[in-house]
């Protein structure tokens, strides 16, 4: 048997694997950094094998209550991705499976790999409605990719959506392919009314670097993208500082900034409630946002999340905040979760890419709602 991470996003340290029935692991931090909790690798030789996982640094996690009701995500196809039945003890995190077949993957999460990501932007690519974009690079050497699409900017809104700040936090990208893909629906009435009155700046990964590397939260060398939003520097965080130029330079009307949150089972939004310049009117446009997409998808509930920040207190650091201060728009964290939806639980595949997908629809649609009043 052999349990291997060296691909794309993989991350795992083998204590010891010579007993199938007693695998002990571990995760490994992010690179300069005391964050841990993504993890992601494979297991060979497994066929018909009584096989039980033990990964024992979990309470070390940067999240450790996350543990609690979660389900190791696996897959033989690296396709389909199902839950399987997980302990964890307040120190280590187990499973237990006897595999159908020869090799198996295990994750935190359904990954979205950077090879997934390429075919992404290859894809979109295709459509006379979109321009991508290199910004400049990043401290691995990575493009950063914007797609920008509809039918031009000029006299029309302009829409950012960014993803996946905190490279673990996969399901931000697994929510932009469902958005990209809707926003190249033609036949559909809610694109067409879209690309009508907005024009769509889109980064589908904001951290290349933590991502191929098999990070939780952190770039290449340790720091929090989304700490760094008030003075960002090219010199540690070029992703940041390349994102917000370009902002600067044509401008923001809403942004949604995609995520995914360890402990809470819920799809929820973080906003602005905190940032010194806030007005009635300003805030009035969240609500309204929020209330309509409650209304659209019954997996968006506006009852858990967050505490509110206090008026004039908001972190100006983190993106939603800077980015509804500094361009007076309506900007939003969207939280989705790493377990299930606890309002509608899906036994086989917890919270899942499909229904990340599903989300972005629904974001659109509430988009589509209020377009007059962004």
């Amino acid at each position: 048997m052999l349990i291997s991470k060296s691909f794309d996003s993989g991350n795992i340290e083998v204590i010891d694997s010579s007993d199938p029935s007693n695998i002990r692991l571990n995760i490994e931090k992010d690179n300069m950094s005391e964050f841990l909790q993504w993890f992601h690798f494979r297991a060979n030789g497994v066929d018909g094998k009584a096989c039980h996982f033990a990964i024992e640094n979990a309470g070390q996690a940067a999240f450790s209550d996350g543990w609690k009701d979660y389900g190791v995500c696996a897959s033989y196809d690296r396709d389909t991705w199902f839950r399987v039945p997980t302990n964890y003890d307040g120190q280590t995190l187990t499973w237990s499976i006897e595999p159908e077949q020869d090799s198996i993957y295990f994750a935190y999460f359904a990954p979205y790999s950077m090879e997934r990501h390429a075919d992404l932007i290859a894809d979109v690519s295709q459509s006379p409605l979109v321009k991508t974009k290199v910004l400049g690079h990043t401290l691995d050497g990575q493009d950063m990719d914007l797609i920008e699409l509809g039918h031009g900017p000029e006299g029309r809104k302009k829409v950012w959506l960014i993803a996946r700040q905190h490279p673990g936090e996969t399901m931000a990208e697994w929510w932009m392919e469902g958005a990209l893909s809707r926003l190249l629906d033609m036949d559909d009435p809610v694109t067409k009314r879209l690309l009508d009155s907005c024009h769509f700046y889109i980064v589908p990964n904001m951290n290349p670097d933590g991502s191929r590397r098999g990070h939780l939260r952190t770039n290449a060398v340790g720091v929090n993208l989304n700490r760094v939003w008030e003075n960002p520097s090219m010199e540690t965080e070029p992703e940041v500082a390349l994102v917000l130029s370009e902002m600067d330079r044509v401008g923001v009307d809403f942004n949604l900034d995609v995520h995914g949150d360890e402990n809470l089972p819920y799809n929820f939004v973080a906003g602005y409630e905190g940032i010194p310049n806030l007005s009635d009117s300003h805030l009035a446009r969240l609500g309204k946002y929020t209330a309509l997409l409650e209304a659209i998808s019954p997996d968006f509930q506006t009852k858990v999340g967050y505490d509110i920040d206090k008026p004039g207190e908001g972190n100006l650091t983190m993106a939603t905040n800077q980015i509804a201060y500094r361009f007076q728009c309506l900007a939003m964290t969207l939280e989705m979760p790493f377990k299930d939806n606890a309002d509608l639980p899906d036994e086989d595949f917890g919270w899942s890419p499909d229904r990340c997908m599903h989300l972005a629809r629904g974001c659109l649609d509430a988009l589509a709602a209020m377009i007059d009043d962004i």
